[in-house]
């Protein structure tokens, strides 16, 4: 039970750092595309240059290296993926989608991750630490998100679809890369396909 509530601490501690992902959302809004862009470029470099004393230097980091998975000792950190997911989603979709994209990363993996380790009872066959309580934790916040970002049912499903099923099957990749790119994609061809769709309605 001790090892339960040290590990729940410090999943709650990794999840507030991911928070910061609500700057990111705000420099959107206020800031020109490209400053953002470059803010965010900075700091990815400034974490890389972290990463190279973590893991070529071997050395720890007061307050950082307790953040670290056990998995994440000797390869980037989920903030480098995120960060690099994140510049990735600005880029190339449109600005709605690019927002949702990077909260579903955050919060509806936080969701997933909190939920099933707190309520996990039913856990997916062949997947490894997948309580199906965390995917349907993960699939509502998501949903809620695409509510508040998105115009669109079909494009907030698939997107909170893609984000869950990634989050859930992806083991050795990480899923702070793949979810923004993957949700991010597929919602950025549904959105077109229903534009199109919309326009070819419209009399001449």
């Amino acid at each position: 039970m001790e090892t339960e509530e040290i590990s729940m601490k410090r999943e709650l501690q990794r999840k507030v750092v991911h928070v910061t992902s609500l700057l990111i959302v705000a420099g959107y809004y206020i800031l020109p595309k490209a400053a953002v862009l470059l803010i965010m470029t900075l700091f990815l470099i400034l974490f890389l240059e972290i990463e190279f004393v973590r893991i070529d230097l071997k050395l720890k980091l007061p307050l950082f290296h307790r953040l670290y998975r056990k998995k994440e000792e000797d390869r980037l950190s989920g903030n480098v993926f995120f960060l690099i997911g994140a510049i990735i989603a600005i880029s190339v979709f449109s600005k709605d989608i690019a927002i949702a994209a990077i909260l579903m990363t955050t919060f509806g993996d936080a969701a997933a991750a909190l939920f099933g380790k707190r309520f996990g009872r039913t856990w997916i066959p062949k997947l490894k630490n997948r309580a199906v309580e965390g995917c349907m934790a993960e699939f509502v916040v998501d949903l809620l998100i695409g509510f508040v970002f998105l115009g669109s049912w079909p494009v907030i499903l698939v997107m909170a679809g893609t984000a869950t099923i990634v989050e859930t099957v992806v083991e050795k990749i990480d899923d702070n890369l793949l979810i923004p790119l993957f949700a991010g994609f597929n919602a950025q061809i549904i959105s077109y396909i229903l534009s199109l769709g919309y326009l070819s309605s419209v009399p001449y």
